[in-house]
């Protein structure tokens, strides 16, 4: 075993969860019954990976391939709104390497983890404040609608925070999330992101002068 790792139950889904990202979850299986409940009464994580072949519903005998990078998530509520299906409400925290996993009970995978070190504290770059004020805009014309897809507080003024939520509401493919979600740094995920709406217009074509 590597230095600094542990074990992280895992729930492999079709999406990608960000740092400080919201996750709503239908549970159904007894597995992840089991998790949710645990996870909720002792305030414990679980892991969110990208399954990049394979099914989110159990398989006999068959394990998902699983992207190499995933996020640790904490249960924020649980609602049983209906007999046999849990309706649950997550939050992103830090991201992981999973260095591998494997089936243990009710065919929940676990998986060996070594966390990823937090975006670095760095400042909001002059070239990305009309990202960081169309996320802005965004936010208020969906709170218009009173959809809330971010948790507060907003933190326009971090290059990590507004990357992560453009990622989340951008129109790009779970792949694409993932490249973007893996990357070490915000600033750089965020010239990412940057570029993309200034491609698509949702941003000025040209950045402010330096």
């Amino acid at each position: 075993m590597r230095d600094g790792e542990h074990g992280l139950p895992l729930f492999p889904l079709h999406s990608v969860l960000f740092p400080g990202g919201l996750l709503s979850l239908r549970v159904f299986e007894a597995r992840y019954m089991d998790l949710m409940t645990r996870c909720l009464k002792t305030g414990d994580t679980f892991g969110v990976v990208l399954i990049l072949s394979g099914s989110e519903v159990r398989q006999a005998a068959q394990s998902p391939d699983l992207a190499a990078v995933g996020c640790s998530a904490r249960v924020l509520d649980c609602d049983m709104q209906e007999p046999g299906l849990l309706h649950v409400r997550c939050k992103g925290e830090s991201r992981f390497v999973l260095r591998s996993h494997e089936p243990v009970e009710l065919g929940l995978e676990m998986g060996r983890v070594q966390a990823m070190a937090d975006d670095p504290p760095a400042p909001l770059e002059a070239r990305h404040a009309a990202a960081a004020m169309a996320l802005g805009r965004a936010i208020a014309a969906l709170a218009a609608q009173r959809q809330q897809p971010f948790q507060p507080p907003y933190r326009l003024d971090l290059p990590g925070w507004v990357a992560n939520r453009w990622a989340e509401i951008l129109p790009i493919s779970h792949e694409a999330r993932q490249r973007l979600m893996e990357l070490p740094d915000g600033t750089q995920r965020l010239e990412v992101v940057d570029r993309y709406l200034r491609q698509h217009g949702i941003v000025g074509l040209d950045p402010p002068a330096q």
